[in-house]
């Protein structure tokens, strides 16, 4: 059991993580910060923390785990503000959808300190934030990524495992670049696409026309494109090349396929739609994502 948690950011994932440690009975006490205090206040009142603290440093003064959960660009600046009172014994994580940014602003930023840190991804969300939001279930069942470096103390990478296992969660480790290369294909580039046709539909001006006809299969996959614009700005930008890379090969699959459509090639076409169409049937979401 920790004695504390200090919680930087009290939305839909900091809190979630805060009630569910505490329904688990993994930490006595949570001191918990946020850019807004009156995410700060509202997070006392739901009983996610237990003590509101005026600066992220002194949310972190007395913690043995602190779990960072702001936007990926602030990541550099909330290390900045606490370094000062992170020790050797202390644990840090993140929930980040991106790595390589995140370990770099962490080496910067807390330098002797940073084998305290060990960078972490819960696979986990949903399309509302914020405090009123949190949910104790929310990690439950779901995988959690990990992508220790060569700096990241032992110790503190086997507390890591063993607070996400305790939460019912998965937990897999991998280079912080096998992390952001694998999630650009299959998180970023989806709601990037999913962004763009909520974009080129509206746009139009019978696009509220078109709307109000969509069905099931429209529902289901735009459902990411309602995902907060703020932290989406932040995670498409801070892995803008391996997001990139991927767009270009998605491109190119288009491409080819408006190709056939065009040349009114039916058979080429029903050929790669039958490609997709197996390799759909034949994928299953990992039982603890479902």
């Amino acid at each position: 059991m920790f004695e504390q948690l200090g919680l930087i950011g009290c939305g839909l994932m900091g809190g979630s993580f805060a009630l569910a440690l505490k329904r688990a009975g993994l930490v006595k006490r949570v001191v918990g910060y946020s850019k807004s205090p009156s995410t700060t206040e509202r997070a006392r009142q739901l009983g996610v923390i237990d003590v509101e603290a005026p600066s992220a440093l002194l949310a972190v003064s007395g913690a043995d785990i602190v779990l960072i959960a702001v936007p990926v660009a602030a990541t550099e600046a909330t290390f900045k503000a606490i370094r000062h009172l992170v020790s050797p014994q202390m644990l840090i994580m993140d929930v980040g959808s991106t790595k390589r940014d995140v370990i770099d602003a962490g080496r910067r930023a807390l330098r002797d300190h940073i084998g305290s840190f060990v960078p972490a991804h819960p696979i986990a969300g949903k399309e509302v934030s914020g405090v009123d939001h949190a949910d104790p279930d929310l990690y439950a069942g779901k995988q959690v990524i990990l992508t220790p470096i060569e700096r990241t103390q032992p110790t503190q990478l086997q507390q890591a495992v063993d607070v996400w296992t305790a939460l019912g969660c998965r937990v897999q480790q991998m280079s912080p670049e096998a992390h952001d290369a694998a999630f650009a294909s299959v998180s970023h580039l989806p709601h990037l696409l999913a962004f763009a046709l909520m974009n080129s539909i509206t746009s139009q001006p019978q696009g509220k026309d078109f709307l109000s006809l969509a069905g099931p299969g429209f529902r289901d996959f735009t459902r990411i494109a309602a995902s907060d614009p703020h932290v989406w700005r932040d995670i498409l930008i801070s892995n803008r090349e391996e997001l990139l890379a991927q767009s270009q090969i998605f491109q190119r699959q288009l491409q080819a396929l408006e190709l056939m459509i065009s040349n009114g090639n039916g058979e080429a076409l029903e050929g790669l739609i039958d490609q997709a169409s197996r390799a759909r049937a034949g994928w299953s979401m990992n039982k603890f994502q479902k």
